[in-house]
């Protein structure tokens, strides 16, 4: 009788201890998502667009300046191929960057593994800071020419949270290295991705493209500080590529060199390992600055292995112009 009566003493002591932590556990998840929607807005989820509004972002751009990075002189040198101040660099596993790949001198990384990558002015880390659940840099992102010389590309992944909606907390830091930001820290003034996207997260169209301002500096045009990639849309496959990203517990980028290859009818699939958690939305790049795709689409941007994008088809054309048109 005593072994039995403490045997189901027992039992209830361990379900009373499981519904608790189960309560504990569904109390911190209703905190995390609290403090996550504090960072979001609606914006326009049918058209797939967010005008950012100026305190929050100017607040956000305060917090990444107080905090994870400080603002540096930027090098002097040109920029690869575009004639902007900045830092000519040399990858690691592949030819100088600079370097027309269609003139010959590129080669994959042997072996293919993503290794650590010096800055660069055009690419850059995502950040959001504040109690949103995520690293101080979860993303990261490319400037893309414009013509109003304002434009970033990354992930729509990275921008848009479900059924929370769009970030509002977003800081993109081209250059960043070692708590560094050469070229200013930069903010959103409107956000879009493709109403796909915003509707049911379709892997097809994770993409998305920011036009920036830099807070206390107006009038400055990020392209001008940077240099940009230039966007081509239904890229010939396959072909040479590198894939570039900061990893969300690092602090610096990687890069790999690899063969881009169709992997169907709406997904592009570069194959290397090493390419972690915080890459999303850095550039996959042909002929050194031409961007063909951002990390992202299929399995969220890929496995241990592969790194995915959305296939810039006229689906990722169409919210280019729009960003682009937007007043």
């Amino acid at each position: 009788m005593f072994t039995r009566v403490r045997g189901r003493a027992v039992r209830v002591t361990l379900l009373v201890g499981v519904g608790c932590a189960l309560l504990i556990g569904g109390a911190g998840l209703l905190w995390k998502l609290h403090a996550m929607a504090a960072y979001v807005a609606d914006g326009d989820p049918a058209e797939g667009s967010y005008a950012q509004e100026a305190e929050p972002a100017d607040r956000a751009a305060a917090a990444v300046l107080e905090g994870p990075a400080r603002e540096v002189p930027a090098p002097g040198t040109d920029v690869r191929g575009t004639g902007a101040p900045g830092t000519d660099v040399r990858g690691t596993g592949g030819p100088p960057a600079a370097a027309p790949w269609g003139s010959g001198g590129w080669r994959p990384s042997d072996p293919l593994v993503a290794r650590p990558a010096a800055a660069e002015p055009a690419i850059g880390a995502l950040f959001s800071p504040g109690e949103d659940a995520d690293q101080d840099h979860h993303c990261s992102a490319s400037v893309v020419h414009s013509p109003g010389g304002d434009l970033v590309a990354t992930a729509a992944h990275c921008v848009y949270r479900g059924i929370l909606g769009f970030r509002t907390n977003l800081v993109f830091v081209p250059g960043y290295h070692d708590g560094r930001a050469p070229y200013g820290v930069w903010v959103p003034t409107r956000i879009d991705v493709d109403p796909r996207w915003t509707g049911d997260q379709d892997p097809d169209y994770d993409v998305a493209f920011l036009r920036v301002r830099r807070p206390g500096h107006p009038g400055e045009r990020l392209e001008d500080a940077t240099g940009a990639h230039t966007i081509r849309f239904g890229p010939e496959l396959p072909a040479p590529a590198r894939v570039v990203g900061y990893p969300n517990a690092a602090e610096y980028p990687v890069e790999c060199f690899n063969t881009a290859r169709a992997e169907g009818p709406a997904q592009l699939r570069l194959d290397c390992a090493d390419v972690p958690d915080g890459t999303s939305g850095g550039p996959v790049l042909a002929d050194a600055h031409i961007l063909i795709g951002v990390v992202g689409g299929r399995d969220g941007g890929g496995d241990e292995k592969t790194s995915y994008s959305s296939l810039f088809g006229d689906g990722v054309r169409a919210v280019y112009e729009r960003a682009v048109a937007a007043r």
